[in-house]
C-alpha cells in the first residue's frame, strides 16, 4: 500500500456524513419518514452506477433534485447506494443513486442540510468515446492534454451540446 504523504481530512468527513444520511434513509426505508420530516436530494445524473430512464437523463443531464415526501416507494439502501421508485409525469420509475453521486440532502421541515462534493476520480470509468464521436470539430480543439504539475480536474464544457 502507497502512503499518502498528507490526511484526507475533507475525503475522511464527507465519508463520515455520508454515512449519516445513509443511516437516515435506512431508517427511513425500515420504518417510514416520521413526523413532518421529508427530504430533498440533489445528485450528479451523469455519476458512474446511477441508474435512471434515459428520459429524464435527458431532461436533466448534470444534475436532478428528488424529493421524498408523499409518494415514494420500494426504498431500498445498501453501504453504496440506494434505489427507490418515484413518479414522473404519471409513470413510476426505478431510481438507482450510489451515495457519492449525490451532492446535497436537505431535510428542510428541522432545517438540516448537507452538500457534498462528488469525488472526480470516479469519473474515470465514464465511456467518453461516444461522447467524443458526436463533437463537431471545433469541440474537439478545445480538449488540450494536461501540461505536467497542472491539475487533473478535468472540465465537461467542451463535451456539452450547445
Amino acid at each position: 500500500m502507497k502512503h499518502k504523504d498528507t490526511i484526507d481530512y475533507e475525503g475522511l468527513v464527507q465519508s463520515a456524513v455520508r454515512k449519516v444520511m445513509r443511516d437516515v434513509l435506512r431508517d427511513v426505508a425500515k420504518n417510514g419518514l416520521p413526523g413532518k420530516h421529508h427530504f430533498y436530494i440533489d445528485f450528479v445524473t451523469h455519476y458512474p452506477g446511477v441508474e435512471m430512464p434515459a428520459y429524464l437523463r435527458e431532461d436533466y443531464p448534470d444534475d436532478m433534485t428528488i424529493v421524498l415526501q408523499y409518494e415514494y416507494w420500494d426504498l431500498v439502501v445498501d453501504d453504496k447506494k440506494f434505489s427507490i421508485t418515484l413518479t414522473f409525469d404519471d409513470a413510476e420509475e426505478r431510481l438507482i443513486v450510489p451515495f457519492e453521486a449525490i451532492i446535497k440532502f436537505v431535510d428542510p421541515s428541522v432545517n438540516f442540510g448537507l452538500e457534498f462534493t462528488p469525488d472526480l476520480n470516479d469519473y474515470t470509468e465514464l465511456d467518453l468515446d461516444p461522447i467524443f464521436s458526436e463533437m463537431d470539430d471545433s469541440q474537439k480543439k478545445e480538449i488540450k492534454p494536461l501540461a505536467e504539475g497542472e491539475s487533473n480536474v478535468v472540465t465537461l464544457d467542451a463535451f456539452r451540446k450547445k
